[in-house]
């Protein structure tokens, strides 16, 4: 290769290198701080960028979608990326006692002395439970899940995707988040708000508690599901 050919290809390629290269996954963010993916109309227009790889990541950023889009590919995005070990490995044991948060809501929610499987005190086997969402009662600790009143998914559709693992770790072992329930309501539920899913029984108190809990860790509602929520609270709660 001549000196010269050779001089060329490295001009090529230092051009190469300081375009911005912006593949169909990325989305840039404007000097104005607005986030446009590639279905956006200013999309190719937009020169002067900092890419990320995802709208909900862009959004995380300090930026913002374009005037009149809809946020529902974000919240897509944050479903998709979501996982329970972004809330922990299982049920934690802060104060280090052999009872995770599973045993301690057993023992606390229970009427009766609840029975251990060990001397160790660790494991809880049978107690006695009147079930919030039922008004049933249960005996076995096996028929008993533990329910997060705020779902750890919801929660990280909307805003504990930016938390720190610690936070969320708190969140999804914090006492005022958790009910001892019946297994099959529970995993009816799954991860709906209060505009998919109501318990059959005490409907005033769950939807007061799952808002303060939302409220306390300031999770947010979009406009819509603000004014859905709204409407159910007055309809249960009036």
């Amino acid at each position: 290769m001549t000196f010269k050919n050779l001089f060329s290809s490295c001009v090529l390629l230092s051009l190469i290198i300081l375009i911005p290269v912006a593949n169909a996954e990325t989305v840039k963010k404007s000097k104005s701080g607005i986030c446009h993916e590639s279905t956006s109309p200013h999309y190719e227009r937009t020169k002067n960028f900092t890419s990320f790889d995802s709208l909900s990541s862009c959004i995380g950023a300090g930026g913002r979608l374009p005037k009149g889009s809809s946020s529902t590919s974000v919240s897509k995005q944050k479903s998709s990326s979501y996982s329970r070990k972004m809330f922990g490995h299982g049920w934690a044991d802060s104060n280090k006692d052999c009872q995770n948060s599973r045993m301690e809501t057993l023992i606390t929610y229970s009427l009766s002395p609840v029975r251990f499987k060990t001397e160790k005190k660790c494991m809880v086997v049978s107690g006695k439970w009147i079930s919030p969402f039922s008004g049933e009662t249960i005996y076995a600790a096996s028929e008993i899940d533990i329910d997060h009143v705020v779902p750890l998914k919801w929660a990280w559709i909307h805003g504990a995707n930016y938390w720190t693992k610690a936070k969320r770790v708190k969140f999804a072992n914090d006492p005022a988040n958790l009910l001892s329930v019946e297994a099959r309501l529970n995993r009816q539920k799954v991860a709906k708000g209060l505009n998919a899913w109501l318990p059959p029984a005490n409907q005033c108190q769950y939807i007061s508690r799952f808002i303060r809990v939302y409220k306390t860790y300031n999770l947010e509602l979009s406009n819509k599901e603000q004014v859905s929520y709204d409407k159910i609270r007055q309809q249960y709660c009036s």
